[in-house]
């Protein structure tokens, strides 16, 4: 293990849901000391604290979480970054020990989320019908209601449809299909929100959020929290050897943001950072699509899913409709995609998401993921996007024996 890695050496993610007795510091403590217990390390070795919050960016999450934990003295970062919150917590301490700062670094994502409802990207108020610029963007009319909506699931189902338009071939049953594999899936997972197969009928026939997204087909908003230890390949090489072999090597740590397109002006545009970031992640593992052994990819809608596949490079571009309709995305296909459950079932509490999406991948890489264990896996992919925007992608390596 070369002196310059970097190593997630423990992981762990609650059980996602309601937890009406754990506040988001709770939450948050459960998950980092089962971290670190994981890693068979002490809070004293940690050098560096990355922790996200989304919700109550504001609150200094990480300051909370060291009194809990505690209270060491170390360079504590508080991140918010849309639905990317973890991934980013997660490549801020991986940038600490890079930078030689530190040989072992904490990042951990938490949000209290259930019942909240449909999440937009910026609260609705009332509008008169003649539009009056004011402030910065005085000269840009909001959109929601008038062109289309700023509403995530309404968002997420236009993406969708435009990629149908593009390239032919979707389907509302197709898309439903999509939610149906993941469900499934979701019943392997005993930390998913919600474990209960569903049928491709009652996918379809429950309530229509937003054309062609119904209820199941969106994520789950819950509570919960993940948490990972990482550390230098120098300081890996000093530690036991049940601690090498669990230890999953971190190949590529990317995060984009959109560049400057005029068609973002009108729609959020998912798929040219996510695909810059896959480009980068995959050059610099030196891996390529077809090596993945599983991917966690951001379905925070079943319509999300599908053009992932593409910008993700698991398919030709243009082909994500018949890369699906191969079997390839399921756990027993060539490219199992979401075996967790993904978002749609396993829940997304946004800023833990990016953490728990490598949990599972690290988890399948240990060979400890138990009924859902993808056989022989040694390398994995986790993604994450966040409107606003901001594109994490993680490439994992299992230890070499």
């Amino acid at each position: 293990m070369a002196g310059d890695d970097v190593w997630i050496l423990g992981i762990h993610m609650t059980k996602f849901g309601k937890h009406l007795d754990k506040d988001t510091v709770d939450l948050a403590s459960e998950a980092a000391m089962a971290a670190i217990d994981d890693a068979g390390v002490s809070m004293r070795d940690i050098g560096v604290l990355a922790a996200g919050n989304l919700k109550n960016a504001g609150a200094g999450i990480g300051q909370q979480l060291q009194k809990q934990i505690g209270q060491t003295g170390i360079p504590v970062y508080n991140v918010a970054n849309a639905c990317a919150t973890g991934a980013t917590a997660l490549r801020t301490a991986i940038m600490a020990v890079k930078a030689g700062e530190t040989p072992m670094g904490l990042a951990v994502g938490v949000e209290k989320l259930a019942g909240a409802g449909l999440l937009a990207g910026g609260s609705r108020k009332a509008q008169k019908d003649t539009w009056e610029p004011s402030g910065r963007y005085g000269a840009v009319a909001p959109i929601d209601g008038r062109i289309g909506t700023e509403t995530m699931p309404g968002v997420f189902a236009q993406i969708g449809m435009e990629y149908g338009h593009k390239y032919g071939g979707t389907s509302f049953e197709l898309f439903a299909r999509i939610s149906e594999k993941n469900h499934s899936h979701s019943t392997l997972n005993p930390l998913a929100a919600y474990t209960k197969k569903m049928s491709l009928e009652q996918i379809m026939g429950d309530l229509m959020i937003a054309y062609p997204n119904t209820r199941p087909m969106c994520s789950a908003n819950c509570d919960g929290a993940a948490a990972a230890v990482v550390v230098s390949g120098e300081k890996l090489a000093t530690l036991s050897p049940e601690q090498r072999r669990r230890a999953v090597k971190v190949s590529a740590s990317v995060l984009t943001t959109d560049p400057w397109q005029e068609a973002c002006q009108v729609l959020p545009d998912v798929n040219t950072l996510t695909r810059n970031a896959a480009t980068q992640a995959y050059e610099q593992a030196g891996v390529a699509p077809e090596d993945l052994d599983l991917v966690e990819l951001h379905d925070c809608f079943a319509t999300a899913e599908l053009v992932h596949y593409d910008n993700l490079m698991l398919c030709k571009p243009g082909e994500a409709v018949p890369f699906f309709e191969s079997g390839a995305t399921w756990r027993d296909g060539t490219t199992p995609v979401n075996v967790s459950g993904g978002l749609e079932s396993k829940g997304h509490p946004i800023a833990a998401t990016g953490i728990a999406n490598i949990w599972e991948v690290c988890h399948h890489l240990r060979g400890e993921a138990g009924d859902r264990q993808i056989e022989g896996a040694t390398v994995g992919l986790a993604h994450v996007i966040g409107l606003g925007s901001a594109c994490g992608v993680h490439i994992l390596e299992k230890a070499a024996a």
